[in-house]
């Protein structure tokens, strides 16, 4: 019966018969079994195993003994390599650029050239439209929003100066001469609307003061640049509001740094010469006195030194370079001696607190210092 059934099975598939009948004699004219499912069972016949299952023959169509044959060793599978290439590097830029994040717009910007980078370095961004990069009057039209007018009134009189607005919900960056002792103090933005500002805190020992304003939002914020980058021979803007009129432009350029200027920390003491006409703030530069007497109570600070006409009222007002960045505050101009209002004037010497000096500032002067 064994032997019936054995020679019965001739067509099938002999492995099939091997598998199930393990333990009868075989056939030495059958080869052995392999050790592995046949590789054409997994996949390479696949299709034709399946449509040859339906005649209940258990035949393969001839084709699967041949290819057990030729390939008796199953190929393990390959591993999948990683790609290479531009597949890979953008792959290996989204990982980098999800773990950076705000750093990918400088890589990116910086691979394609695009002259608009921000860099680490205030300095170079660009805050004026790359149509008028390098231009006075691209310059003007970027920064002017964010320069304001200040009218403040004390019991010595009223004075006139500029600021710089910093936040969109009105503080703003000025001298502490424009603002010392004042009781009211209005301040009027370039589109024209006036807010009542508050005086948040001052250091007379730089010459700086911070001021806020009143139910204010949505204001045109300055960029503050980086004023260790500025070198002697750049050019440069000044806009401020010089005898009252708002948003006046000027241009020259850097003439000198760390120039060490003296100015009065007595409040009275501007007040009073604004009231006489004296032209300017009272300051010291090289042992002599400019724009009248400074007083007793006097502070030195480095300052950059400009060509760019500075007048009475530009006090507070900003010093920019031609990206748009404020460089520095613009705080004292030289005016000959006994000149009056009437002919006071810029005569090429005119001095701003460097920028870096405002920022290290400002914590003390938003803590409410008054000093």
């Amino acid at each position: 019966m064994t032997e019936s059934f054995r020679r019965s099975g001739d067509n099938e598939n002999p492995y099939q018969g091997a598998q199930q009948h393990a333990s009868s004699p075989v056939n030495p004219e059958w080869p052995p079994p392999p050790a592995y499912q046949p590789a054409y069972q997994q996949s390479a016949y696949q299709p034709s195993a399946q449509a040859d299952a339906g005649d209940g023959s258990g035949a393969t169509g001839g084709g699967a003994p041949t290819a057990l044959l030729t390939e008796p060793v199953a190929q393990p599978p390959k591993a999948r390599r990683r790609p290479r290439g531009p597949v890979a590097l953008l792959a290996a830029v989204a990982i980098v650029a999800a773990a950076i994040g705000g750093g990918t717009a400088y890589g990116i910007q910086e691979l394609t050239g695009n002259d608009t980078v921000a860099t680490s370095s205030s300095t170079s961004t660009n805050v004026v439209p790359s149509s008028q990069k390098g231009t006075v009057s691209g310059v003007a039209k970027a920064v002017s929003p964010s320069i304001v007018e200040i009218n403040a009134q004390s019991n010595a009189g009223s004075s006139t100066g500029s600021g710089v607005i910093i936040t969109s919900d009105g503080e703003i960056i000025t001298n502490n001469h424009v603002v010392s002792g004042a009781s009211s103090v209005k301040v009027t933005t370039s589109d024209g609307k006036t807010y009542t500002a508050e005086v948040v805190g001052t250091d007379s020992s730089k010459d700086l003061a911070l001021i806020k304003l009143q139910n204010a939002s949505g204001l045109t914020v300055a960029t503050l640049g980086d004023s260790a980058g500025v070198q002697v021979g750049d050019q440069v803007v000044a806009i401020g509001s010089p005898e009252g009129l708002t948003g006046t432009v000027t241009s020259g350029i850097v003439s000198a740094l760390n120039r060490d200027v003296t100015v009065s920390t007595d409040e009275s003491q501007g007040q009073q010469q604004q009231q006489q006409g004296g032209g300017g703030w009272p300051f010291e530069f090289g042992g002599q006195q400019f724009n009248g007497d400074t007083g007793s109570s006097t502070t030195t600070y480095k300052a950059l030194q400009t060509d760019a006409s500075l007048n009475p009222g530009n006090s507070g007002g900003a010093l920019i370079d031609m990206n748009g960045n404020i460089i520095g505050i613009n705080s004292a101009m030289y005016s000959a001696a006994g000149s009056g209002s009437s002919d006071a004037g810029s005569v090429g010497l005119g001095f701003a607190i460097p920028i870096n000096t405002v920022k290290a500032d400002l914590a003390k002067l938003r803590a409410g210092s008054t000093d």
